[in-house]
């Protein structure tokens, strides 16, 4: 027997075998099994996501053997010669090809008959919005007033370009595009079934270069195949695709992360020397900074559908929430203008470059201005100050907190000072601030976070929350956290009152000034609150 395309080979034959769309199946299921069946249906959606296939089985539910129903038996004869595309009273037409009206006369001239084998003639119509408005103007009146036992199965992706007078005469259903977790499972399923061997970061990439289409995916899954001897890995895959292993992204991002300029563009000079599409792997970037922002607002909702949780919510610990915007942006810019570029490869540099020169810049410490013996040894000075001078510095930016005895209570003011010192960043920096300090026990910092933050609560914040009390009181600190309503301000909290009680006093320093109150008495003027800002 001849080799059949999985695309073919793995199309659905009944409903139950549909991956995705139960919103349309539901409801078609429900008509065929309560006998409520419309004269005319319309299916849209892009390609590859079902609108012929969900059509034959509707055929083929129509004109089993057995009876209407949702569950056609499949090896009855209709059936059968449905599957394999020679069913007499199934007319399959490629509107495409079929765009002229005597095209469409000439295919509505029969419909008066009856159907020769089965229960319903039908009419299956692919991209029926290619067809022209005299072709219209004669399927219209045909639409309009069908015989009892003609059916039409209409399907389109782009439904805007039917007139009006079709899409009211139709049963409309949309069809969503594939999420990248259902193609991958079905990907993982077939393969096992074809007991083909493949590692699930191959998998992952040809699922999100189908974009949404499970005929696409099925089309590169065989692909792949061939490409790799009947294996599917993932080095053979981005061959393949042309895209770039998932590591290349992290190295980009570490390198960006650590300021590296050099160590970016000795990345870049790796990839180029596996041509790949540089359009692809800024979207790839742009796509893992879009899970880092998810991952440092709500670490719960990153799943692992990708194979890469871990790394996402390691990256969300060590880059601040603004370089994470501040990167997408630039990203989306550069993607839009990469075609402009003299070649992909100086554009994709000039968006790297530009992260890094647009990166936000830590200022840092002051440092206590020592007396100069000579200008050479004034240079030495501010250029490389003394450990003395150093730790000094570090004495007066940091407040002194001085060890307690257990159960010693610290105010929201002081554990807030202890907050601004650590220079934690993103997650724990979030965690730290939501938090109230209800009492240091020895080396053990005892916290109690609002359930409302529980979120913020990963492992890894609260390590980088430990390794910043360490490094600040110099010996070793661990911190217990405890899920519940504090009964002190948390640093967080604090702030935000400082900043509203400072707006309050801004706004009401503006209407008690005379001018202003002469304005609104003589001019019947209202104050904006909204636009005024305190002054520092």
């Amino acid at each position: 027997m001849s080799y059949q395309v999985l695309a073919r080979k793995w199309r659905p034959k009944n409903f139950s075998e549909m991956v995705g769309q139960e919103h349309v199946l539901r409801a078609l299921i429900n008509a065929l099994d309560n006998d409520r069946l419309h004269h005319a249906f319309l299916f849209t959606g892009t390609r590859g996501v079902g609108k012929t296939t969900i059509g034959r089985i509707l055929a083929k539910s129509l004109n089993c053997e057995e009876g209407i129903s949702s569950t056609p038996c499949g090896v009855c004869s209709a059936c059968q010669e449905i599957d394999e595309g020679r069913f007499i009273d199934l007319l399959e037409v490629d509107a495409a090809s079929r765009t002229k009206v005597e095209d469409t006369r000439e295919l509505l001239e029969n419909v008066q008959y009856a159907p020769t084998r089965g229960r319903f003639k039908v009419y299956l119509i692919d991209e029926v919005h290619m067809l022209s408005n005299h072709s219209f103007n004669a399927l219209l009146k045909t639409l309009e007033e069908p015989p009892p036992h003609v059916k039409f199965l209409l399907a389109t992706t782009d439904p805007q370009k039917l007139p009006a007078t079709i899409l009211s005469r139709c049963l409309q259903f949309n069809l969503k595009r594939m999420p990248l977790k259902l193609i991958a499972d079905h990907m993982q399923f077939i393969l096992g079934q074809e007991k083909v061997e493949f590692d699930n970061k191959a998998v992952h990439a040809i699922a999100s270069a189908a974009d949404g289409s499970m005929r696409d995916a099925l089309s590169l899954l065989d692909q792949s195949i061939a490409h790799g001897g009947g294996q599917v890995k993932s080095s053979e895959v981005h061959d393949m695709l042309g895209t770039i292993e998932h590591h290349h992204v992290e190295n980009l991002l570490r390198a960006l992360i650590s300021n590296d300029a050099a160590r970016v563009l000795d990345e870049i000079n790796e990839l180029a020397e596996k041509s790949p599409d540089f359009m692809v792997i800024l979207t790839d970037i742009l796509s893992m900074l879009h899970r880092i922002a998810i991952a440092q607002m709500v670490p719960n909702a990153i799943d692992d559908s990708q194979g890469d949780k871990d790394l996402v919510l390691e990256l969300a610990t060590i880059i601040p929430a603004e370089d994470v915007q501040l990167y997408y942006q630039i990203g989306l810019i550069g993607k839009r203008d990469l075609p402009l570029a003299p070649d992909m490869q100086s554009g994709f540099e000039m968006v790297m470059l530009r992260l890094l020169a647009f990166k936000p810049y830590d200022a840092p410490a002051s440092v206590p201005k020592t007396p100069k013996a000579s200008t050479q040894s004034s240079v030495e000075t501010v250029s490389q100050p003394s450990q003395q001078v150093q730790k000094k510095a570090v004495e007066e930016i940091t407040p002194k907190i001085e060890s307690t005895p257990a159960g010693n209570n610290y105010g929201s003011s002081e554990w807030g000072q202890i907050v601004d010192a650590l220079g934690l960043k993103a997650i724990a920096k979030e965690l730290a601030a939501h938090s109230v300090l209800s009492e240091r026990d020895g080396n053990t910092f005892r916290l109690v976070l609002d359930p409302s933050f529980e979120q913020l609560c990963t492992d890894s914040a609260r390590k980088r929350l430990e390794q910043a009390l360490s490094a600040h009181f110099n010996e070793t600190m661990t911190v217990d956290m405890k899920i519940s309503k504090p009964e002190l301000e948390s640093p967080a909290e604090h702030k935000q009152r400082a900043i509203q009680e400072k707006q309050d006093h801004a706004v009401d320093t503006i209407k008690q000034d005379p001018f202003v109150q002469e304005l609104q008495d003589t001019l019947n003027a209202d104050i904006n609150a909204a636009v005024i800002e305190p002054t520092e």
